[in-house]
Order: structure tokens, then sequence, then C-alpha cells
């Protein structure tokens, strides 16, 4: 055990205190808690605009009226995720390099706009919404890296226009970026019109064909969730925050993912999607946090023998309902604890399996795109996150108690262990 919690410490840590601090995922991770509010504030909307059976007491013709009323609360959100986090990791990577950073946010969203396709239908200048959705997502996020790296580039080699003392602060620094944003601009105008003339046509369809295609595959199959599931585990288990770390990886693809479906559901279509967002965040995440913790709490509470353990449980039990897990976490503790490693790997693998083949096969809905607040307790976030699906809630449930009886024999153990100590100290 000690020579292989050694490897684990040698290899590992060092890869992720190198992704922890890389200035490209944090901007990225930064991003996409930019976008949070309002895919929130969207999905809400789809939540409310889909209520089950609502068709029936009001008529499908009040409904239809219903929704329409509704559909630009997610229209204006969630259909253009994209355009938010693009601001957003401009602004974040601009911030960092303590620039102006409204105008990192401002070229990177600008830069995206010139390379995206700007006919619809033969009408010029209409941009599909598409394209500011899901499916210009990889363009968006590369956009606002080379667009921020740029005009950091030319405002660091002061390449700007100097205005007079007595100036007002704003008009000099508009002037001032008018330059760094003018060739940023420049430079994305000329990589347009060169792809213009390949059979892409635009660089969106290009990344889109070429790049987002077999990745979105990738990340959709079960193998590579399954490597991102451990991967979280084993980062959280030397207390390093392995969700942040590996979202920053994978979310581009998750969110993606999840647009389909939301797009399916809204259009009363086939879900296309199991793994998408709210597949990791609902049924892995959702259950009390990372690591399905809520079913530890639950087990402590019921075997628990150690004042330890169940004042712990008491501690931990109202955060935990709402997918906040620290106290469990350090208070364990579950970080660098042997005793916790094998259950705290094992248990999300063995949930991510059965609910990937549960929705795979049909027994339960695929996730519906919908955007579930990570504080929603469980059960509930199971039956929205599904399209208000009742077997959601029930594979959560079912899955907590899988979590317990993986737990149960090494939480015996530890509990053991603290009861015994607690009565050699009270001797």
């Amino acid at each position: 055990m000690n020579k292989f919690m050694e490897f684990l410490e040698n290899i590992l840590l060092p890869i992720a205190d190198k992704l922890n601090n890389n200035r490209y995922l944090t901007a990225l991770r930064d991003g996409f808690m930019v976008a949070l509010p309002f895919i929130i504030f969207g999905s809400i909307f789809v939540v409310l605009a889909n209520l089950p059976f609502l068709d029936r007491l009001i008529g499908e013709e009040a409904f239809a009226t219903y929704q329409n009323a509704l559909a630009p609360a997610s229209e204006s959100t969630l259909s253009l995720m994209g355009l938010f986090v693009i601001v957003g990791i401009g602004y974040k990577l601009t911030q960092r390099y303590g620039l102006e950073a409204i105008y990192g946010g401002a070229v990177a969203i600008a830069s995206f706009l010139i390379l995206t396709p700007q006919v619809l239908e033969g009408v010029a200048g209409a941009i599909p919404a598409a394209s500011l959705g899901a499916e210009g997502m990889f363009l968006g996020i590369v956009t606002a890296f080379v667009s921020a790296e740029l005009y950091r580039f030319f405002t660091q080699k002061k390449w700007t226009i100097k205005m007079p003392a007595g100036v007002p602060d704003q008009v000099s620094k508009s002037f001032s970026a008018l330059i760094p944003v003018a060739l940023t601009l420049s430079i994305f105008l000329v990589l347009r019109i060169v792809f213009s003339f390949t059979p892409f046509d635009t660089i969106q369809n290009f990344i889109y064909t070429l790049i987002q295609e077999p990745l979105t595959a990738l990340g959709s199959g079960l193998p590579a969730t399954i490597i991102a599931v451990l991967l979280i585990q084993v980062f959280w288990f030397f207390g390093l925050h392995g969700q942040i770390i590996i979202n920053s990886v994978f979310d581009p693809i998750w969110y993606a993912l999840n647009n389909e479906n939301l797009q399916a559901f809204q259009a009363g279509q086939e879900i296309p999607n199991v793994v998408t967002k709210q597949f990791i965040d609902t049924f892995l995440v959702g259950m009390g946090g990372t690591g399905m913790t809520l079913a530890v709490i639950i087990l402590i509470l019921i075997i628990g023998r150690s004042r330890q353990m169940k004042e712990l449980g008491k501690l931990g039990a109202p955060a935990s309902i709402f997918n906040v897990n620290e106290p469990i976490i350090f208070g364990l503790p579950i970080v660098m604890n042997p005793l916790s490693l094998i259950p705290w790997i094992l248990a999300p693998v063995v949930v991510t399996i059965i609910t990937y083949f549960a929705m795979s096969t049909g027994i339960v809905p695929k996730p519906a795109g919908i955007i579930v607040p990570w504080t929603t307790p469980p059960l509930l976030s199971g039956f929205l996150a599904t399209g208000n699906a009742w077997q959601g809630a029930v594979l959560q449930a079912f899955n907590l108690i899988v979590v317990m009886i993986i737990w149960w024999p090494f939480l015996k153990i530890i509990d053991k262990s603290y009861y015994e100590n607690e009565k050699k100290s009270s001797k």
C-alpha cells in the first residue's frame, strides 16, 4: 500500500499541480463560471416550460402559448452559451496578465464573430444560432485564447496610442486599446478570407468537422468517462480539486453533448447522448458532492459507534444534502487516508457504469440537457435532469444504496479504529 501511495504521489501530484495552475485551464474554468448564471437561468425556464401533465391541465393550445412565452428565456441564454463562455475566457485571461480585462473579453467575442459564418438561408449577415452555442464552442474557446494572447502581445509591445495628460482616463484607455484591438481583429479577418478559399469555407466548419466531432465522440463514450471519473477521485484523494482540474478539459465536450440533448428534448425528438454535463453533475457529483458522499453520511448515521463519526455525520449531513461535502472529505478524512482510497475510487466508477447502461438501454431516460443547479438535492435533481422523469430519481436512490454497500466494510474499519482509540483515551 505504501509503495502504491508513493507511486501515485510521485507521478500524479506534479501533473495535477501543473494542470491546476495552468493559466489557460484556469481561464477556461473561470469562463464557464461566468456563463453559469445564464445557463442556470435558461435551464430553470426549460424546466418550467416542460412541466409534466401541464398540457392536460390547461389544454394543448394554451400549453403551446405558455411555452412560446417562456421560450426567449432559454433561447437567449442556453442557445447562446458559447458567447458567454468566450467573453469570460477572454476577460479572465487578459485579467491574469494585468491588462484591461474588458477589452480582452470584447476582442474575443469580436474575433469569434469574424470567423463565424454569417449567411443563413441566403440572408447575408444572419448568424445561425447553432454557431453561437455548442456547435461553435470549440472555435470560440480557441479564438478566445488566441485573441487574448494577441491583444496582450500588441499591448505589451507598446503598440498603442498615448493620449496627452488631462484626457479622461476612460477615453485614454479606449485609444490605448485601439491599435492592439485593430491588429488582432485584422489577423482573424485574414484567417477568415484564407479559409474561404478552402473546401471547408469557414474555420468553424473545419474545426467542427475535423476536431470537435471526433473529440465529442470520445468524450461521450464510457471508457473516456470512466477515466475522467477516476482522475477526479485520485486528485481529490491528494487534496486537489479534481472536479476543477478535469472539468477544465472535459467541460467543452460535456456541454456540447448537453446542448445536443437539450435541442432534441425541446424539439420532442429522441435524445442522442448518455454522457453529458448533467450525467456527471447530477448522477455523480450531485449526490452529496464529489464521490457521492451523501451515501457515506447516511451510512455513518446508521452504523457509526464512535463519537467522532457520529458528530461528523451530524455536522456533514445538512451540507451534504445540498452537495457540499468538504466536511466529510476533510473530516473523515478521505484525503490521504489509505482506508478510504478503495471505496473512494471504486464507488464512482461502479455508479458511472450502472448509470450509463441504465440510460443506454432505455430503463432510465437520458439527460434532457437541462442544467440543474448543483445545489439541488438528490432525487429532485435526478427527476429534473431527465426531463421530469421519475426514473431519474429512482436511479439516484439505487446508486446511493450501491455506494453505501461499497463503503460499508471500509467505514466499519474506520469507525472501529476511532471507537477503540476513544475507549483508550477515556481510561
